[in-house]
This record gives structure tokens, sequence and C-alpha cells, in this order.
């Protein structure tokens, strides 16, 4: 009940704070929630560490772009590229790029997953793709979290039988951007990341794999390199 009010109470008043910043949402774009700030947090600390002059990143996903808008005002130097399918979350991210004043640095693409992309020549050039994806199972959908859907668009969770459709396609495409040693970070469901860990390690084009867990010890977040050549 708690999540419901909150998502209701967000689309009333027109925003939400994520990561310190005012983010503007509208029904039509997932609600950011507060455990996105963990991902968030740590593809700032990895891209910081990179020590890049001008760090490149896609947001896969990007709902109401914001992990974008995080991303690239933590990171003044940081070119941001946000994707997603509908055309609720491309108003949303687009709005909020424009409210934080990053049109410079952030641009707003619509297409199925790296399809928004493909004709950007970005091949091989990505120091990070970030990816909070649909993470929910059909199944559950119409049984214990059927209540999600109530307010927000049911393309923001709907992830197939086993709530993992979209990893594997972004597992998959995300190499042919991808630098070698780039990283490829997700947010996971509860539960969700040995199998997010199995679908990089089958791969075999990803290597340091790593995982990240919230202050409750819960893993929530799934990180690996693009192998680098030999």
């Amino acid at each position: 009940m708690s999540e419901e009010i909150s998502v209701a109470g967000a689309y009333n008043k027109g925003s939400i704070i994520f990561m310190g910043m005012e983010i503007l949402v509208a029904p039509g774009a997932l609600v950011p929630r507060p455990e996105t700030e963990l991902l968030g947090s740590i593809a700032v600390d990895v891209l910081r560490a990179m020590d890049l002059p001008a760090p490149r990143v896609v947001d896969m996903c990007c709902g109401a772009g914001n992990l974008a808008c995080a991303i690239a005002s933590h990171i003044p130097s940081a070119r941001v590229w946000a994707c997603d399918l509908t055309d609720g979350c491309i108003d949303a991210a687009r709005r909020n790029v424009v409210h934080h004043g990053l049109t410079d640095r952030i641009s707003v693409h619509q297409g199925d997953l790296f399809e928004g992309v493909s004709r950007l020549e970005l091949d091989g050039t990505l120091h990070a793709i970030v990816c909070n994806p649909p993470y929910i199972s059909e199944k559950r959908l119409e049984g214990d979290r059927r209540h999600l859907v109530v307010l927000e668009p049911r393309e923001a969770f709907a992830a197939g039988p086993y709530g993992l459709t979209i990893h594997m396609r972004v597992v998959k495409d995300a190499l042919r951007y991808l630098r070698p040693g780039g990283v490829l970070l997700f947010e996971v469901g509860l539960g969700q990341d040995r199998q997010v860990i199995s679908l990089l390690e089958r791969s075999k084009g990803y290597a340091q794999i790593r995982t990240f867990a919230n202050h409750a010890g819960e893993v929530r977040v799934v990180l690996a390199e693009a192998r680098r050549q030999a």
C-alpha cells in the first residue's frame, strides 16, 4: 500500500527526489525508486575511478531519465545517451534533460533497446552501459505484483516468463557498443543476481563480474566488464 501511495503522490506532485535531484514524473513513465539510487551511485563511482576526460555512457531503459541526469550531473564531463521504447518515457526523459539544463550532454532516443542508438556510430566506444530494466515475470504481474500496473505502465515491469528477458537481450547486444574494459551495470530484482551472473558468464564476453548489496544486504546491482583483448 505504501508503494502505491508514494507513486500516486509523486504523480500528483509531478516530481520526486532521486540522488538529490528533482525528477519530473508523469503517468506513462515509471516513478524512480529509492533502490535505484544504488545503481546510480555505483555507476558514478566506477566512472570516477576510470578517471576519463570524457566518459561515454548509455542509460538503457531510461524511464524518466533519472539515471542519465544523475550521472551527467555528478560527472560534468560525461556524454550520455538515454534510450527507451515508449512515448511516455521519452517525453519524461526529455523534460528532465531540459529541466536540469543538460541538453548539451544528454540526448534521448526512442527504440527497442539498442535499436534507438544503432545508427549513432557508438560501436565499441562506450565506457559504461547502465540499465534498470523491467524484471518482473508475467506470472507475478498477474499475481502478487499486479498492484504495480494499476498506476504505472506495464512495460516498465514485464520481462517475460522469468523476469529476465531484457537482461538476456542487453547482455548479448551490449558487447557491440562497449569498449574493451567498459562496464555493464544492471539493477536486478531480489534473488535474480545468480541468474544474471550466469547470463554474463555464459556469454563469454565479460569478465570481472561483481555484485553490490544495499544496506539490508540484498544484492541489487550486478556489474561486469567487457573482456579486453589478450
